[in-house]
This record gives structure tokens, sequence and C-alpha cells, in this order.
């Protein structure tokens, strides 16, 4: 579909406001609702909505917004579901379908509202013990049966407590984690350009100086593209599951209409409905590593529904190092030495999430020699 944006008209602004009045954000239109247009109204109920979903909040009415908005639409027991390998299903009756097979115990992963194969084992199992027709079909007799039943506990997450369970499993030592690093934009995109200086020039660089680090320390490093591709977020999610990762790492710089703006931010999984623990973790990890060690002004953490955080099925965070609209935050981003810095700031990030918080250092003190010497007095 077009980018749709204030000023236009038509019958995908019909369909937009249709869905937006269904949600209660919009009043309903009477009359001739295809010529209803795109305005104020409507561009604050899209910031809304963006701001509800954990998406860019632009007003504007892209793929990523239009797809949550259809995924809406959807409500548990309104269609059947079933995975769907060359087309996956997604929408909010999925993420109510995974959020109650994981109340009733059954691991459906992460709930992200896309009909993956590990909701589709969920669905198995949860249809083979309690003697519904096992086909892995969500259909009116196994929501029937998930409505009926009455969750095995209360509070707390499961899906988030496997997280840290996996994470305290995997031990404090590096050796043999595997870690897909994402160097932003690639190819022809270069992402935010500013006098000559290319985020996607940046990144790859800033990739493969973690890359060295982390190979040293007997970690598996993977980039998720090459120097001159640029596969979409989905692709790079996928490539992260295919490769088994245990951590996802996206590396950006940011850019605002106002050359002020400044600093570093980390984003990591998540919705109103829970988010990811050990994302989240790292997250809080990466920007505390970050502003101590670089001085970047702090700009916190937050969690998204973007679909390179919310499709891979390992934790996954992605950082936005500096504005390259600031002067400022563009001269040091531009500099391999602050890059150096900032590679060793988010190992260390890495590191402090196995440690699980034993023979930890201050923020800010932890050096990549430290790690080293870490590693090999583990190993002895």
């Amino acid at each position: 579909m077009r980018v749709l944006r204030r000023g236009d008209v038509g019958p995908a602004v019909a369909e937009v406001r249709s869905t937006l009045a269904a949600l209660e954000l919009l009043p309903p239109i009477r009359g001739m609702a295809d010529q209803a247009p795109f305005d104020g109204d409507v561009e604050h109920a899209v910031r809304a909505f963006q701001q509800q979903r954990g998406l860019i909040t632009d007003g504007i009415v892209g793929p990523a917004t239009y797809r949550a908005l259809r995924d809406a639409t959807y409500q548990l027991g309104g269609r059947p579901l079933a995975y769907m390998v060359s087309s996956p299903v997604s929408g909010d009756d999925v993420l109510a379908l995974q959020e109650r097979l994981l109340e009733l115990g059954y691991d459906a992963g992460r709930g992200n509202g896309v009909f993956g194969p590990q909701t589709e084992h969920a669905l198995r199992n949860f249809q083979r013990d309690y003697g519904l027709t096992v086909d892995g079909i969500c259909g009116a007799e196994t929501v029937r049966a998930l409505r009926q039943l009455s969750p095995r506990a209360r509070g707390g997450s499961p899906v988030l407590l496997r997280e840290q369970e996996r994470v305290r499993r995997a031990g404090p030592r590096l050796t043999g984690k595997r870690i897909v690093i994402d160097p932003g934009h690639g190819g022809s995109d270069t992402g935010v350009e500013v006098e000559g200086v290319r985020e996607r020039d940046l990144v790859w660089d800033l990739a493969r100086r973690l890359e060295g680090r982390m190979v040293a320390t007997g970690m598996e490093a993977l980039l998720s593209r090459g120097p001159d591709q640029c596969p979409d977020e989905g692709d790079r999610a996928h490539f992260a599951n295919e490769a088994g990762a245990d951590l996802f790492l996206s590396l950006h710089c940011d850019k605002n209409s106002s050359p002020v703006a400044q600093g570093v931010a980390s984003f990591h999984f998540g919705t109103v409905n829970g988010t990811s623990t050990v994302g989240e973790l790292l997250a809080g990890y990466i920007q505390r590593e970050l502003v101590a060690r670089t001085g970047l002004k702090n700009c916190r953490t937050h969690r998204k529904t973007w679909d390179a955080l919310r499709l891979t099925r390992c934790p996954a965070v992605r950082v936005e190092i500096g504005y390259l609209t600031n002067a400022d935050d563009r001269a040091r981003m531009s500099d391999p030495a602050f890059r150096d810095v900032v590679a060793e700031g988010i190992l260390v990030a890495v590191k402090r999430l196995y440690l699980l918080g034993e023979g930890d250092q201050p923020t800010g003190t932890f050096t990549f020699a430290d790690v080293l010497r870490h590693e090999l007095a583990k190993a002895e």
C-alpha cells in the first residue's frame, strides 16, 4: 500500500478511519465516508494508536502502522488460525491465543501476534492433552476449550521466566554464545546522511569492531548483512532465527528535525501486555554502559514492536547511537576511536547480562581486557 498522511483522501483513508473508529480512537463517519480526508483528527488518532502499539509516533500510516491496524481488527474466534509457512498469520487474535496457551502452561514462545512453528507446537500439545482433534488449527472447538479452562497459574509471565532461565543456564562465559550483529541500512540505503556522513557506513564499521571483540572472547558473531546488502527487518529477524542466535543487536544512528536533539537510546521488544525481560535487561545494560563511557545524553530505554525486535525468537535490542543531525554527536560518531569505545561498551553490557550480577564491576569500569581475563580464568 502507499503511505498515507494528512491531506490524503480515498478508499484507503476511509479504511483507516473506519478501523480507528472501531478502536474508539475516532468518532464514526456519517455520510460520504470515502470522501472524508486524512485530517488533523485522523493524524492525532494515528499517533495515539502508534504510541499504544510501540511504533514510531509520526502520524503517518506506512506499512508497519497499516499492518498493526489490520492486526487490531481480529479477535480470537473470528477466524481459524493455523501455521502458514509461506505467509504467517498475524493479528490480535493470534496474540490472544499465545497468551492463553502460556497461561495454561504451554510454551507458545514470545507473545508477538505471529502464528509460527512454536505456537503451532504448543497448540498441538494443548489439543492432545485435552482430547481435541490434534490438527494444529485453532478453530471453534479449540477456542471453546481455551475459554472454558482456568489457567494453571496467574501473575507473572511464563515466557519471560523461560527467557531468564535460558540465560542462567547458559552460564557466565561468553565462549560459545552466538550473537547476530545487525548494522542498520546498507547497500543503496544510506540511512541518515548529513554533510557526507552516512549512518550506513558508521554502523557497518562499528559492527566490524564489535564483531572482532566478540570473536576474541570466544563468541560466534554473525553479521546480518554484507556491506552492499539491505535486507528488510523481517529478513534480518529470520536470519537470526535460522542461525539459532542467543542475542540480536541492531546498530543505528538517529536524526531529528531539531539540530539540538542528541544522545543515545536503546529499544527492546515490548507491548502493553508484556515485555522481553532479558531484552529489557540487556537494553538497560547497554544504555548505562554507553552513557557512562561516552558522555552521550541518556535518552533511556523504550519498548517497541518493530519487526526486528518482534520477529526474533531470541532477546533483541536496537541501539540508536547519537543523532547525526547534531553536530557534536556526528563528530563523535565519525571518530574511529569513539566507535571503539562504543564497541567495548556493548561487549561489556553483553558480559554483564550473562554474569547475572556475579563478580560484576561498577558501570563504565569493566574493560575489554577484564572480559578476556574473566574468560581465560573460567576456562582454566
